[in-house]
């Protein structure tokens, strides 16, 4: 069956995504849904809850409700909660169920927003796509609700880091370590999109000089504000042996204005194949640093990232069978452990952990891979 997962799992959902984007910002998460959802999110794919509290609601949808439909209900909840809890903002977010029954999430938010003075957007999941959707998909309508528009660049080498959830980047510590990173290089960071940071910091983006995107969750606001602001974006991380190269990225887009992918500009030829799978920014880096030791380097993307992400060589899969066409001549492969058990015979495999694909499986294998980046260590 074409498109379908045997073997493999799938990557979180869209709806987990979308709320792990806006878990730390003070927000109200209000997810439409019986407790599917819910529960998957709550005890699968957040880390978080061990240390800190977020406000994340489900409305727990009956039957007659998808039935007969009972929306004054689900507002007057909403209304309750905010009148108690006086949330930053309301992010209603859709689950297969109120999807087919063709909710209007819209009017429902407009409605909140008008009876509580509390801003309330809707953010267009479904259950069907995977957390890049969600989380992406909710950052930008953030942006696009939250984001001072009057804001211009200080020219003072600000950096805003897109893209940043445990879903990518689940280490204790990495994304300090980001951070620590940046200001090493004589930068500064602006805003946080968003882990470690508060809803004020994201309003001033428009500030920053440069936006670099860490994760493919981070492209589509940082597309938001090149449009809006004309701010460069740089996609690429600081992994060891790629620091230099990626922070000349950096400069270059503040000097010309122009969006940089520093790691698509691999040589594509090589002695032999290595294969990366899995988000196309952190796999793109590891492939560039690979290239340069006379490999040929191919990313399989198996995410809904945007294409600009990716090389002439990569290709995005869809289902399990396509990954595998595409990886039966490699020599070998870089991906979650869990891709092992379908890698044709014989092949090297190199493991990288990505939380999105296997959850907490290999927790204890998870290190700050940005960590030894700190000056003086």
């Amino acid at each position: 069956m074409r498109r379908a997962y045997r073997i493999l799992p799938v990557y979180s959902g869209d709806v987990s995504g979308a709320a792990a984007a806006l878990f730390e910002l003070g927000g109200m998460t209000v997810m439409h849904d019986p407790s599917g959802c819910n529960s998957t999110y709550n005890t699968h794919d957040e880390t978080r809850w061990y240390d800190q509290d977020s406000l994340i609601f489900i409305t727990g949808l009956t039957d007659q409700d998808a039935i007969l439909g009972d929306d004054e209900r689900l507002i007057h909840d909403i209304e309750k909660a905010c009148e108690e809890l006086r949330p930053n903002f309301v992010a209603l977010v859709n689950s297969p169920i109120p999807y087919l029954n063709g909710t209007d999430f819209e009017a429902i938010s407009s409605i909140i927003e008008e009876n509580t003075g509390v801003s309330a957007f809707y953010i267009p999941t479904n259950g069907c796509h995977d957390y890049v959707y969600g989380a992406g998909g909710a950052l930008r309508i953030l942006a696009e609700r939250m984001v001072d528009r009057n804001a211009e660049p200080d020219h003072s080498g600000r950096i805003n880091l897109l893209g940043c959830t445990p879903l990518d980047f689940p280490a204790d510590g990495e994304v300090g370590s980001l951070k620590d990173w940046i200001r090493a290089e004589g930068f500064s960071v602006g805003s946080c999109w968003a882990m470690g940071d508060s809803l004020e910091s994201l309003k001033e983006a428009g500030r920053a000089d440069v936006n670099l995107v860490v994760s493919a969750v981070g492209l589509s606001t940082a597309k938001w504000l090149y449009g809006i602001f004309g701010t460069p974006y740089v996609a690429g991380l600081p992994l060891p042996g790629y620091e230099e190269e990626l922070c000349s990225a950096l400069r270059r887009a503040m000097e010309t204005g122009q969006n940089q992918i520093p790691y698509l500009n691999r040589p594509t030829d090589g002695r032999e194949e290595t294969v990366f799978i899995g988000d196309p920014v952190c796999m793109g880096t590891m492939a560039a640093m690979k290239a340069h030791q006379g490999v040929r380097t191919r990313v399989i993307c198996p995410v809904e990232a945007g294409p600009e992400l990716l090389g002439v060589l990569d290709v995005m899969t869809r289902g399990e069978e396509e990954v595998e066409r595409e990886i039966a001549n490699a020599a070998e492969i870089v991906a979650d452990p869990l891709y092992r058990h379908i890698c044709p015979s014989g092949v090297r495999f190199t493991p990288e952990v990505h939380f999105a694909f296997s959850g907490r499986i290999f927790r204890k294998q998870l290190i700050n891979r940005f960590q030894h980046n700190k000056r003086g260590e």
